[in-house]
């Protein structure tokens, strides 16, 4: 026996004293675990996305060429060409316009179109013109890939939407003459929409300089390319 008190019990259900972590447990609190739970989550997410990005960019790209495609056979007839319009192409680089890629038309080795791109600026944005001109200059026909007018007003650029784009067809740089290149409101011969003055403009505006970017580089596009061409034999007696 032995009159030392004897040592505290803690009451039933109570906690007991706290346990000591492991090297796990301590790595678990620290804030460089969170780091690296951050880290892997993210890089995760990276390449879920260029996976995804792989995948879709190939049917994106088909899909692009094809409706491009089908906007080239508007404004360059079928019966003008035996070839791919998309895979003969040349650069333009002007001055004022930069560098224009233009799609050429050919029939048994010669230039009988040519098609490209112009961007103008319309009411709420920009408007892309696809342009097709025979080699005289005159123009096959004109389409609106894109732009973001407004609906019901300025959208009568669509040819879905309106013929209004259709008067293009057949006019040249000398015809109208220059001053005639405006919509009616500014003294020229092509119609304005009701309400809509400012699209009609831009699209006559971005015609109109394309056709003086044709005329510009003519002889350059409509020159044979020395690449393009099938090699020449010579006979021999």
């Amino acid at each position: 026996m032995t009159d030392e008190p004897a040592a505290p019990t803690a009451p039933p259900g109570s906690p007991g004293p706290p346990a000591k972590l492991g090297w796990a447990g301590a790595l678990r609190r620290s804030p460089v675990w969170h780091g690296l739970l951050l880290g892997l989550f993210a890089l995760a997410t990276a390449a879920i996305l260029s996976l995804s990005d792989a995948l879709t960019r190939g049917p994106i790209a088909r899909r692009a060429a094809e409706d491009l495609r089908a906007s080239l056979a508007q404004v360059i007839p079928a019966d003008r060409h035996d070839n791919d319009l998309l895979s003969h192409r040349r650069t333009l680089a002007d001055a004022a316009e930069g560098e224009v890629p233009v799609f050429l038309a050919r029939a048994e080795g010669r230039v009988t179109g040519v098609a490209f791109v112009l961007t103008g600026s319309g009411y709420s944005g920009a408007i892309r013109v696809l342009i097709g001109l025979a080699p005289d200059g005159t123009i096959l026909g004109v389409r609106v890939l894109s732009h973001s007018e407004t609906p019901g007003l300025g959208d009568k650029i669509e040819v879905a939407k309106d013929d209004w784009i259709e008067g293009f067809t057949g006019r040249s740089l000398g015809d109208p003459g220059p001053e005639g290149w405006r919509v009616r409101k500014d003294g020229g011969v092509f119609d304005q929409f009701s309400g809509a003055t400012i699209t009609p403009r831009a699209v006559v505006a971005t015609v109109q300089r394309g056709l003086a970017l044709f005329a510009r580089h003519r002889d350059a596009l409509l020159r044979p390319d020395p690449l393009e061409q099938a090699p020449q034999t010579r006979e021999t007696d």
